[in-house]
């Protein structure tokens, strides 16, 4: 039986509240078992409202993703930009694997979803959110190569990221700590390997 719809007067919940709604039964059931109009139910609406905030449940996946993205590029300390490249990196992409990490399960499961090949509407879109997040990386860190370097700097950085998702994403380690030393490791080869470079 079909529950009653949202309450006249009531507020219609944020799309925060209805990520977090949907996090949290992803947690519960496991992500490819998640159903919105089961989540409008909890959440005490209808569907529509759910609708009206996010086309898909892949939208859903995209808005947290870009929580993530906004905690990387978030202001930062008075110093940092005295601090080496690598370190610089190193600090600002692992804020955006920890904005994550409360649903690190479920996010994996998200990128499953998106790479299942009955998907390719989800490949092209993916291909470009990494090359953004790639560019604010680059500019929050304060890396102002052009040219050649540039072009160099992006397809390392791209590697680095994802090898470190690849282990990010099996991580059981306390506190991360399996992928913070991988991607200091490869950060720090990916700077000797520029500096022989240019």
């Amino acid at each position: 039986m079909a529950r009653s719809p949202r309450k006249t007067g009531t507020a219609a919940p944020s799309a925060e509240r209805i990520r977090d709604a949907v996090m949290a039964a992803a947690e519960a059931e496991g992500w490819d078992a998640v159903r919105l109009r089961r989540v409008a139910e909890t959440l005490g609406c209808p569907l529509a409202e759910l609708h009206s905030r996010f086309r898909d449940l892949n939208a859903v996946a995209d808005a947290w993703f870009a929580g993530a993205g906004r905690a990387m590029v978030a202001p930062v300390d008075a110093g940092f930009f005295d601090r080496p490249a690598p370190e610089r990196l190193h600090l600002l992409i692992m804020r955006w694997f920890d904005a994550l990490a409360p649903h690190r399960r479920v996010t994996a499961a998200m990128l499953r979803g998106k790479l299942y090949p009955g998907h390719p509407h989800h490949w092209a879109p993916m291909i470009f959110n990494l090359s953004r997040t790639i560019h604010w990386l680059r500019d929050a860190a304060g890396l102002d190569a052009t040219g050649r370097r540039r072009q160099i700097e992006e397809i390392g950085l791209t590697g680095v990221f994802l090898g470190t998702l690849a282990v990010w994403c099996r991580d059981r380690s306390d506190g991360q700590a399996e992928s913070r030393q991988y991607l200091e490791k490869a950060l720090e080869r990916s700077d000797r390997l520029l500096g022989r470079l240019f």
